[in-house]
């Protein structure tokens, strides 16, 4: 892909390419969104199961593996990965935003401490890596993320994980919403659908953040 010109929008379409992208080390992080075992876990129902094999191939051979690459070149050049997971606070969910409560496919009940809330183990936080518990879609809502990352003195957030068009998008806004310049990794993201993914890089490029692949973050870092 070209970060320059791919997804855009209709609001975007004859917007003048951007030039560069300035991204310092220092100034830079790497925030990984939900990829958790819950979400890795197969349906029993062979129809499921079938609906949702596109999205598993994504995320075994794309999303996982490109991901923890970035990851990876983050450490080795000192520079911060955090992670953010949804899970319930308290065993009987009473904590969960109202958007986890409703019945669908969105009705989570998942307790922090247990072994499907846990992130997947290509992904998982290495010691001393920050990791913030959410109780609804946007990483920001609800916990100290936003603090922590001007501590830090973070003024970019790399974001990668699932799902596009939901915790990822809710995360993307709030962090824009907030000032911080925020970088999409495409290929290290997954929707349901590609049609839904494709679609919500669509919507957030340019205006919420700059949507790009992995192999031209690293190529812009010089990682």
């Amino acid at each position: 892909m070209n970060w320059k010109s791919d997804y855009r929008s209709f609001y975007y379409e004859n917007t003048p390419e951007p030039l560069y992208l300035s991204l310092p080390a220092d100034e830079t992080a790497l925030l990984s969104i939900d990829v958790q075992n819950t979400y890795m876990t197969p349906s029993d129902d062979p129809v499921e199961r079938a609906r949702w094999a596109p999205f598993y191939e994504r995320m075994r051979e794309i999303v996982i593996p490109r991901t923890a690459n970035i990851q990876n070149s983050f450490r080795k050049h000192g520079m911060d990965v955090l992670h953010a997971r949804i899970a319930c606070l308290l065993e009987n969910g009473k904590d969960r935003s109202l958007s986890q409560k409703k019945p669908g496919w969105n009705y989570l009940l998942l307790p922090k401490d247990r072994e499907d809330a846990q992130i997947v183990a290509e992904l998982a936080p290495r010691e001393g890596e920050i990791v913030v518990t959410k109780t609804t879609d946007s990483a920001l809502t609800g916990t100290n993320l936003r603090l922590v990352l001007h501590n830090m003195g973070i003024k970019n957030v790399v974001l990668t994980g699932i799902f596009t068009d939901q915790c990822i998008s809710s995360t993307v806004r709030s962090l824009a919403d907030e000032s911080f310049n925020v970088i999409l990794v495409e290929d290290c993201c997954a929707a349901g659908t590609d049609e839904l993914h494709r679609k919500e890089l669509e919507i957030l490029n340019m205006i919420y953040c700059h949507v790009i692949s992995s192999g031209e973050l690293m190529d812009i870092m010089g990682i």
